[in-house]
């Protein structure tokens, strides 16, 4: 079976339509089913407890002060803490069953026989297994009972600040603000136990998993967990007879003449795209510097190595672990997307001979835009959760979402840079544009970048009022739609126009290999979004939905890991292949994106699996293994290639690139399979036998056994950090031997230009 560009063309339209209906029909459902906020709560007395504002405010202490990035709400966020809704549903049911202890036997709940014990667990479960319908949540008296005292809890631990529990003194810095959050977490606690109307589960299909609450995994869970299971073999055979059955040219160097790096000119542009390397490397090393700590955090909560003695003041009051979460991530995704940036404007020219007028000094324009925006968005982190910027936190200064993290203003301009990429980027990209079809492969790389920016829109869709499942669901339209959508397209697209800038692919075969990646990826990706939606209050649609286009994930992950193999194969089919540095983190991207993305993302994304697993150190795996390993290597070969063409030939050398290489993958294989997953996998025991709250309480950190394992990620983490440090320093000598751009570049200065060009 031979399909065309065009064909390919029109079912990928026809999948971005279905795309777009289906999860534009669960918007409008995020809306009305998302758990109601009341009017108020009240007690037995009919005394009011809790206002719809008082909640609604609590939420706004939780992003104003980045508790996001110290736990999680709904099992989305950070991992050193408590997950507050688990956190609060057990401490409901433990002073529940005080209250009832004492009111009924006249004693301590831990004091009685079993027997009496059962009797006051029943009683609670009885409790709080209710339906609501409507109108003001009405508490018994033990409920009241149980939220006076979380108050009380939140405020000792938020606000006066608990060391051992790695929460810094005046985290919250009102006691009125931590009782509105402990409000607000006591609020999802309740809509985790509370059945929908005319339904037989709670809002969160009876997430988290707490036993003496009466929540455990539903039917359904279990049902598609096995149907996502045989989905997955069909799928994958319908897939290999796809891509066995649709001819694409494999990437070949034989009879082809692969361009030397002093058979092409550096243009001004991409001596000024180039500009983005040091100052993503400045940020990567930062970001790294930042994980070791982090990781340290889990083993001395107040501390690093013993420096309190010495200076006598904790670490923890300097540079919370929030603050320091919240700079890790953003650094992550700053250095990635530079270097893309970078990348995406240095290609051009290469393809093209073209040089647009002012190019280069409108690239050095949007790089200080870069800089502008991550100094103010980081500093506005910092400014707006030590309370600085006043009611202005959330525009100026920290928003206090995971992946989200900057102020509002902050995100406009990111915005506003992803344009202007996208117009700097049409200008490189001309001869291109006007020489092939709309499923070209110029308009591709647009297609893909454009689409990044598209689906960052979806964070302007909700304010710190909007309900937390409400907010959940745009959050992860922005994220994993990203990575499981825009970001994978983009990778295909990078891949492809590299491989053919080094005449290892002609043109039409490159555009078409993409949309085919780009169909699967699509066509699985987009919608599989919803595994995120299946425990924070959104409709019990998700679980099906979700579990079949989650488990398909699978399928182009392991054909991009394919492509990458094959076209290995066709580097080293020539002993003397120039560029092979580049491909040794191209295919190093395809392998962790198989594994990271694919493999480990497969098995926590199983419905019944991610009920227990559902924010634990497994996703910590998943997390690290896909998004340095498959973005960031990505990131760091096109660097590799943009800097071997940039300096002259004789002068060119790459054993410091090959020596970061192998630290950062042994790094990052010791970190993620001797350390963080094996701590997943002993937590995920502990919830099986417990709750989802023990599983993630402190006792369970403080286990000698999980302790040896966090100090088991030194080596991996050490490895990362010198790779990085040996990458930096490599691009601060390669910078003295730097070729001189071209004062008027012409296509015949491009070896390939011509080629592709003509490639019609």
């Amino acid at each position: 079976m031979r399909l065309t560009r065009k064909t390919i063309a029109k079912v990928i339209a026809v999948a971005f339509v279905f795309n777009l209906v289906v999860m534009g029909g669960g918007a409008w459902f995020a809306y009305q089913e998302a758990p109601p906020i009341p009017d108020q709560v009240v007690g037995p007395d009919g005394e009011t407890v809790v206002t719809d504002q008082e909640i609604r405010d609590g939420k706004k202490a939780f992003q104003k002060h980045g508790l996001m990035n110290h736990g999680s709400i709904l099992g989305n966020g950070a991992y050193y803490g408590e997950d507050y809704t688990a956190d609060a549903l057990a401490l409901k049911t433990q002073y529940m069953r005080s209250y009832y202890a004492q009111e009924r036997y006249g004693a301590a709940y831990d004091s009685l026989p079993t027997g009496e014990r059962a009797a006051v667990d029943e009683v609670v479960k009885q409790d709080l297994d209710g339906e609501y319908g409507g109108g003001d949540i009405e508490y018994s008296a033990a409920e009241l009972y149980a939220h006076e005292q979380v108050r009380e809890e939140y405020v000792e631990r938020y606000h006066e600040g608990s060391h051992e529990r790695g929460v810094p003194e005046g985290m919250i810095d009102s006691e009125e603000d931590a009782r509105q959050f402990a409000d607000f977490a006591m609020w999802t606690a309740w809509f985790s136990h509370t059945d929908r109307p005319g339904g037989d589960h709670s809002y969160t299909n009876e997430w988290p998993y707490a036993p003496g609450a009466g929540n455990d995994a539903t039917a359904a869970a279990m049902t598609w967990s096995v149907i996502a299971m045989v989905l997955l073999v069909a799928g994958a055979g319908f897939g290999i007879w796809l891509y066995r059955s649709v001819r694409l040219p494999e990437p070949s160097a034989d009879g082809l003449s692969v361009p030397e790096p002093g058979d092409v000119s550096v243009f001004p542009s991409q001596r000024s795209a180039l500009r983005f390397v040091p100052v993503a490397a400045g940020l990567f090393l930062a970001q790294v510097l930042l994980g070791g700590l982090l990781a340290h955090f889990y083993i001395e909560r107040a501390g690093f190595f013993g420096i309190e003695e010495v200076f006598g003041v904790h670490i923890l009051q300097i540079l919370p672990f929030s603050i320091a979460k919240t700079w890790h991530i953003d650094l992550g995704i700053l250095w990635i997307a530079a270097t893309w940036l970078g990348a995406g404007l240095y290609l051009p020219p290469l393809l093209t001979g073209h040089e647009p007028k002012n190019q280069s000094t409108y690239i050095d324009g949007l790089l200080a835009a870069v800089v502008v925006v991550t100094v103010g968005g980081l500093g506005g982190i910092w400014l707006g959760a030590n309370g600085y910027l006043g009611d202005l936190w959330w525009l100026l200064g920290n928003e206090g979402l995971e992946y989200l993290e900057v102020g509002k203003v902050w995100q406009f301009g990111l915005l506003a840079g992803f344009g202007t990429w996208a117009v700097l980027a049409i200008r490189g990209l001309k001869p291109l544009l006007d020489r092939e079809p709309v499923y070209g492969l110029a308009h591709m790389i647009l297609y893909a970048g454009g689409s990044i920016a598209l689906l960052f829109t979806a964070g302007f869709f909700f304010t710190p009022e909007t309900n937390i499942a409400v907010t959940e669901f745009w959050r992860w339209w922005v994220v994993h739609m990203w990575v499981e959508g825009a970001f994978e397209f983009f990778i295909v697209a990078i891949v492809g126009l590299t491989l053919v800038s080094m005449n290892l692919l002609r043109r039409r075969s490159a555009e078409k290999a993409v949309m085919l990646q780009a169909l699967l990826v699509m066509s699985t990706g987009v919608i599989g979004v919803s595994h995120h939606y299946w425990w924070v209050g959104m409709p019990d649609m998700w679980v099906p939905i979700g579990s079949v286009f989650s488990t398909l994930e699978l399928i182009p992950l392991v054909f991009i890991l394919y492509e990458a193999l094959g076209q290995y194969g066709a580097m080293t089919e020539s002993g003397d292949f120039p560029y092979k540095i580049p491909f040794m983190f191209i295919v190093a991207s395809g392998v962790w994106n198989f594994v990271g993305a694919g493999v480990l993302g497969f098995f926590i994304n199983l419905p019944l699996i991610n009920y227990y697993e559902h924010g634990t150190y497994l996703t910590v795996g998943h997390a690290h293994a896909a998004m340095f390993g498959a973005f960031g290597f990505l990131a760091l070969g096109m660097v590799s290639y943009m800097l071997q063409l940039s300096i002259e030939p004789e002068r060119w050398d790459g054993s410091w690139l090959r020596a970061s290489f192998w630290c950062w993958n042994v790094g990052l294989a010791l970190m993620v399979f001797v350390s963080v997953l094996p701590v997943g996998f002993l937590q995920l025991e502990a919830i099986f036998t417990g709750s989802y709250a023990a599983g993630r309480s402190l006792a369970f950190y403080n286990q000698p056994i999980v302790q040896t394992l966090f100090w088991a990620r030194l080596p991996g983490d050490t490895l990362i950090i010198l790779g990085t440090a040996i990458y930096a320093a490599d691009l601060v000598r390669k910078r003295f031997v730097l070729r001189v751009s071209e004062d008027d570049p012409d296509v015949e200065d491009m070896a390939v230009a011509e080629g592709v060009l003509s490639d019609d």
